[in-house]
């Protein structure tokens, strides 16, 4: 019994000039008396290439849609992360959960040294030299969720010296 869809026909994807990654899609099963409903949920990481970035969990009966409604929260959860011009300002170590992901600054030419999830976050983001690690879990979903952390805990010396009322050159000593 095939079900139908009263729903608007899928809008062509718009291009907003967004850096959008997938980085993974899980199969959800819920059981229910009458047996076991499947559902997809997908991991959707969004970037404009220069400091914002965004990630969600989407989740529906098809993945396409998963992806749709993955992709429109991310966009929501945008915010911008501090950068120093191609790397980070400084260490930092983000956590969530069991997952934790170092992120250290490297020079120039050094390029995105991270694996699968965590290097889909640097490019959205738009990091071009960075050294990362990932301790603990290797869970996709964990991982991502640590980097995003490690990111939105940045700051440059300007923003420190900001915050203790003091200039940038007496912060970097």
């Amino acid at each position: 019994m095939a079900r139908e869809n009263n729903r608007a026909p899928r809008k062509a994807d718009e291009n907003d000039g967004l850096i959008k990654k997938l980085i993974c899609v899980n199969r959800v099963t819920k059981v229910v008396k009458g047996g076991r409903n499947m559902r997809f949920a997908a991991l959707v990481v969004v970037g404009d290439g220069n400091g914002k970035i965004g990630c969600a969990m989407g989740k529906s009966i098809e993945v396409p849609e998963a992806i749709d409604k993955a992709t429109a929260r991310a966009k929501k959860n945008m915010f911008a992360a501090s950068l120093l011009g191609t790397s980070i300002p400084h260490e930092v170590i983000g956590v969530f959960g069991s997952a934790q992901v170092l992120m250290m600054p490297a020079e120039e030419g050094t390029g995105v040294i991270a694996g699968g999830p965590v290097r889909a976050v640097m490019e959205a983001v738009g990091i071009k030299n960075i050294r990362t690690k990932s301790h603990g879990t290797n869970n996709p979903i964990n991982c991502v969720k640590a980097a995003i952390a490690g990111l939105k805990a940045l700051r440059t010396a300007e923003q420190i010296a900001a915050v203790r009322g003091k200039s940038a050159e007496e912060i970097k000593g």
